[in-house]
């Protein structure tokens, strides 16, 4: 049998296999190609983005467990402000199921910051979307949730939160409802606390939430028990310039800042300026001797006889007979012999003086200040009644930072919130040699003279008080005082100064009738120092103390 063989006829369109691989191959590598140029376009991106961009915000957005505003805390590491999350009630008016008079009613009977015609106004407005309440405590949320108002929303934002409550209110501000700081601290680091790349590390102040609550309480009481208008107090570190303690009274709650009354948010410290009377004594003083004007404490000058300029008389209240030496001056304080310094250096001397202590200008912190009201033109009633503390109005801040630079060598440095690690260099404003006599001076005065009740057992401390009467329309009140003691401890290695003011006090049975700041503020000044100063490291010590043996002599020869 026949076989039968057909050859197969290639189909033309065909490649050979050959052929159809390497296209195959071809087009595999070009899929690769463009797989691995897209691969390095992403690499190349990423890489450029790890190089020049700043990564900070994403690392932050990325970290839920860092705050949208940094702490604030204490030189010690106290949280004084936080930011928490809290709880806002709002409510979309367009959805409304309940009947608006009833759900209003029941709003107000919750939260009476408004009334009832008022949450129906809102209810009744159409609006998509209106807060009732933000910073709401979860008791609140819960009573609002069970009116059962599927219209009302609740949700969580963050809040900034003081947790010491009222401490250190003037000092902290606060922060408005969404998150920006209004005033005091929580304003100028507003940068500072908001920056991605710092949130999340606490800003530090120079505040000591232990001495600040003291200074608190003390201040307070002596506020209440003399119902005085106001008050500050101000503890300041002679070294550095950091302002340990800041109070002013009446104070206020930062969490409730909104519904504090406005006389409660005025920082007496930085913004009150005030003719601070007597306590300018020891700075012309001062000024005296590096002057030259003053070659020795010994040195006498008249003091019986009240001092005639133009229809005013500048007196004493209890005149030192015959004559009176440096010594005598100020722990009498004789305004008679102060104003004959004053007007022995003259306009300029006596500006320059003032002007090398910042009187000239709003002290210098961080925080808002007030301009002090320092002549434009001097008379020589202006210099003799200045050398006194009439006539130039500073802060309390102001008399503080004078205060470090009379007994920390003569150096002026500016006064700081802010927690540091080292202090200015400041400018020299006193010889050394002047500083040292000043320490003696200032601790004659509560050893023996008017800042008796000033003193801390164990504590030598130095100080000035100062009464001025307050001015009113037209001229000064004689019956309304604004009563300061300065002071610093310990007197032998000065590291405070410690400043009380009340405004206005009024006397009681245990001042006998007296409203001077030696039964007002001095006292004051003594508790603080006494609770504060162990806090401070400073151990009460009565086995030594600033010698002043040669001026107690002096004192002791004119009182026989």
């Amino acid at each position: 049998m026949a076989t039968l063989a057909a050859e197969v006829a290639k189909f033309k369109g065909a490649p050979d296999r050959p052929q159809g691989l390497a296209i195959t191959y071809q087009r595999l590598m070009l899929v690769m190609l463009v797989f691995a140029g897209v691969t390095l376009m992403i690499v190349g991106r990423l890489l450029f983005l790890q190089v020049f961009t700043d990564r900070a915000g994403s690392a932050q957005i990325a970290n839920p467990l860092v705050p949208p505003r940094a702490d604030i805390v204490d030189r010690n590491g106290l949280p004084l402000a936080r930011t928490i999350d809290a709880w806002s009630i709002a409510i979309h008016p367009n959805r409304l199921i309940s009947n608006p008079s009833d759900l209003a009613q029941k709003l107000a009977e919750l939260m009476p910051e408004k009334t009832a015609a008022e949450y129906k106004a809102l209810l009744t407005s159409g609006k998509s979307f209106v807060y009732l309440s933000r910073r709401a405590v979860p008791e609140l949320v819960a009573a609002v949730n069970a009116l059962g108002e599927p219209a009302i929303a609740f949700d969580r934002e963050p809040e900034r939160l003081y947790p010491q409550t009222a401490m250190a209110g003037h000092v902290l501000g606060w922060t408005d409802m969404e998150g920006h700081g209004v005033t005091g601290m929580e304003k100028v680091l507003e940068g500072r606390l908001t920056d991605p790349a710092t949130r999340a590390d606490p800003v530090a102040l120079s505040i000591d939430s232990r001495v600040q609550a003291a200074m608190e309480s003390e201040l307070g009481a002596a506020v209440a028990k003399h119902s005085a208008e106001g008050g500050t107090g101000i503890v300041l570190d002679v070294r550095t310039g950091e302002v340990v303690a800041m109070a002013s009274m009446p104070t206020f709650n930062p969490n409730a800042a909104g519904r504090s009354d406005p006389n409660a948010l005025f920082n007496r410290a930085t913004m009150g300026v005030y003719e601070l009377g007597s306590t300018f004594k020891p700075i012309t003083v001062a000024a005296a001797i590096d002057a030259g004007v003053i070659k020795s404490v010994t040195q006498r000058y008249p003091s019986g006889a009240p001092i005639q300029i133009g229809r005013f008389r500048i007196k004493d209240d209890h005149p030192i007979a015959g004559s009176a030496n440096i010594v005598e001056t100020l722990v009498h304080s004789s305004n008679i012999v102060t104003a004959q310094i004053a007007d022995q250096m003259g306009v300029q001397r006596m500006q320059a003086a003032f002007r090398a202590l910042g009187f000239h200008e709003p002290a210098y912190i961080e925080i808002d200040k007030a301009r002090p009201l320092f002549p434009r033109e001097w008379s020589r009633a202006t210099v003799l009644t200045s050398g006194f503390g009439h006539g130039v109005a500073v802060s309390p801040l102001h008399l503080a930072s004078a205060y470090a630079a009379l007994v920390n060598g003569g150096i002026w440095r500016p006064a700081t919130l802010m927690k540091v690690s080292k202090p200015s260099a400041g400018r020299r404003v006193y010889a050394e040699s002047t500083s040292l006599t000043m320490r003696k001076l200032l601790r004659m005065i509560v050893l023996t003279g008017t800042g008796r009740k000033g003193d801390a057992p164990g504590y030598r401390v130095g100080g000035k008080t100062g009464t001025a009467e307050k001015t009113a329309s037209g001229g000064y009140s004689r019956k309304v005082n604004i009563s300061t003691f300065a002071a610093v401890f310990p007197m032998d290695n000065p590291r405070y100064v410690v400043i009380a003011m009340l405004d206005a006090p009024k006397a009681t049975a245990d001042t006998y009738g007296f409203t001077t700041a030696a039964w007002t503020a001095a006292p004051v000044v003594s508790k603080v120092i006494s609770r504060t100063a162990p806090l401070l490291g400073i151990v009460p010590d009565d086995s030594h103390d600033l010698d002043v043996s040669d001026m107690m002599a002096m004192v002791a020869k004119k009182e026989k």
